[in-house]
């Protein structure tokens, strides 16, 4: 009968959960439980995790065209919001030209912690490489939310070439207006 109202209360009910999560307990209970040797994807995924937690970062940036690396990210529960730009993919036959990502983006919204951006198919040509601009875009998403001020750090997790890399920047606002 209070649909409004249950979906507040839940809400609250979930905020407050989060915050009395052990967070470290989680990551090291979903660790034990992945096979040995872990895989390289699996490795990269989990340091990016503990990359966000040892630097206190304020999120995590994911460049994925599957969403599988946004899902890897968020299985070792990060205390931050991780936040995945989807880059979309050409896709064609000889008759037929389709860009794929948003039923990605899409199936991303049911993801713990996973909020999903959908960059531009042009994302590419807009003045340097899609990384740059698809960070871009993250950083002033994450900066309208409020989860940003100056100085922050952000882990950025992204695959070049057959390399998955981890890195840390410092979101610094003049540099991303």
């Amino acid at each position: 009968m209070y649909p409004i109202e249950a979906i507040k209360t839940v809400g609250r009910i979930c905020a407050e959960a989060e915050v009395v999560c052990n967070q470290s307990l989680q990551f090291k209970r979903v660790s034990k439980h992945v096979g040995e040797p872990m895989s390289h994807a699996e490795s990269v995924a989990s340091s990016a995790v503990r990359a966000a937690t040892k630097v206190k970062a304020a999120m995590i940036v994911v460049f994925t065209s599957s969403g599988g690396a946004a899902r890897l990210i968020s299985k070792y529960r990060p205390s931050v919001p991780v936040f995945a730009v989807v880059i979309p993919r050409l896709i064609t036959n000889s008759l037929k030209w389709t860009f794929t990502g948003s039923s990605q983006a899409r199936q991303l919204l049911g993801v713990r912690g996973v909020y999903p951006i959908l960059a531009s198919p042009n994302v590419a040509t807009s003045g340097g490489s899609s990384e740059e601009s698809g960070l871009k875009l993250a950083l002033n998403h994450g900066k309208t939310m409020g989860l940003l001020k100056p100085n922050d750090q952000v882990v950025v997790f992204q695959k070049i070439g057959d390399s998955s890399v981890v890195k840390i920047v410092v979101f610094q606002d003049q540099l991303y207006s």
